[in-house]
């Protein structure tokens, strides 16, 4: 069981990246989000989800650990696959769709490609409960933790991308400080990117 990658950008697709660990090359697919936060080359890590079937194993990849979990949440929901979980995470934030669940908005889950009215129903019966233990945890908690999360997130990441503790903390910090509530990790770790190299 793959659980995780760490290895050099090698190409990019629309919904995925191969990445070169050691001379291996794996295809691993990604929501949007996940594509827009990952370098464009250069060395990235990449939470992963494998998916074992009767002729080929699949690897699905995320840039954070609470996307992975809410991938493999939704893997929980009758008539729901991989394939399709990941759709549903490119068709809207881990944020959006927390909210989404927790709020019981059909209507926002259905403007998602290929939902229709009864597998949103199911996800928000389903999920519901499962959703607000979840945002009991780090991930996902609201307000004030909300920043400490994602300026962890960013430091994860930054670490992951070679920078010292140190100067990924300040920057993480400086970025989540300067941003408007609500940003998405990829456009944080975008602004840090920029903060780095100015």
């Amino acid at each position: 069981m793959i659980a995780s990658l760490r290895g050099k950008v090698a190409s990019r697709g629309i919904n995925n990246v191969v990445v070169d660990v050691q001379g291996v090359g794996y295809e691993v697919a990604l929501s949007l989000s996940s594509l827009e936060s990952i370098p464009q080359d250069g060395e990235v890590f990449l939470h992963v989800y494998t998916a074992m079937r009767e002729n080929a194993l699949e690897l699905y990849g995320f840039a954070t650990q609470g996307e992975k979990a809410l991938f493999e949440l939704l893997l929980k929901v009758g008539g729901i696959g991989p394939k399709t979980s990941l759709i549903i995470l490119s068709g809207i934030s881990p944020e959006g769709f927390r909210r989404a669940v927790l709020e019981g908005d059909v209507h926002k889950l259905m403007a998602i490609p290929g939902i229709g009215k009864k597998s949103a129903e199911r996800i928000i019966l389903e999920l519901k409960d499962k959703i607000t233990k979840l945002s009991t945890q780090a991930s996902f908690a609201q307000g004030k933790h909300t920043a400490e999360t994602l300026e962890a997130d960013i430091v994860s990441s930054l670490l992951n991308l070679g920078y010292k503790e140190r100067l990924a903390e300040s920057v993480a910090h400086k970025v989540v400080k300067g941003s408007e509530p609500g940003i998405s990790l990829g456009a944080a770790i975008k602004a840090a990117l920029k903060e780095l190299m100015q």
